[in-house]
């Protein structure tokens, strides 16, 4: 894709390289997302132009990247619009769109949050591995405690 101009269109092919994804997803995302609208010439060949590619971008870093769901990603393009997530696909910040001063959404900005999963931060030093380490023994231990409670009440004779 470095050979084209930035303002050129991209075939379905192109795109799918650029975002490592099968074809076959951006067609179902088409399907889930009214806002893609590549344009179809003959043949149903399918062009993306540079907001279409920064909005499957930001679609794609959202879904895999933040571990939203189709739904909750719906619901940002609803209530946020297209432009946030074509600014997401272009790299910028994943919060919501600032809201204008004197709107009802600004005033209940404070007590509004954005969709999605929450994440508790990474304490410094641990890496992925020791990280899913200790998950894995706190969730071995919780297996544990469960087990214990659901068995049968011991006989007493």
């Amino acid at each position: 894709m470095d050979t084209k101009s930035p303002d050129a269109f991209r075939t379905i092919s192109e795109v799918a390289d650029d975002l490592d994804i099968p074809q076959h997803v951006l067609r179902f995302w088409e399907t889930r997302f009214s806002q893609i609208k590549p344009l179809k010439r003959g043949g149903g060949r399918r062009y993306y132009r540079p907001d279409d590619v920064a909005l499957l971008k930001g679609i794609r870093r959202l879904l895999y990247g933040e571990g939203y769901t189709i739904k909750g990603l719906q619901r940002i393009l609803k209530e946020q619009g297209p432009r946030h997530v074509q600014a997401i696909g272009r790299g910028g910040p994943i919060g919501p769109a600032p809201a204008a001063p004197g709107t009802a959404r600004h005033r209940d900005e404070a007590s509004s949050r954005p969709a999605g999963p929450s994440r508790a931060p990474v304490p410094p030093g641990l890496d992925d591995i020791t990280l899913l380490t200790a998950v894995l023994a706190e969730l071995g231990e919780c297996k544990r405690i469960l087990d214990r409670a659901l068995q049968p009440p011991a006989e007493t004779g």
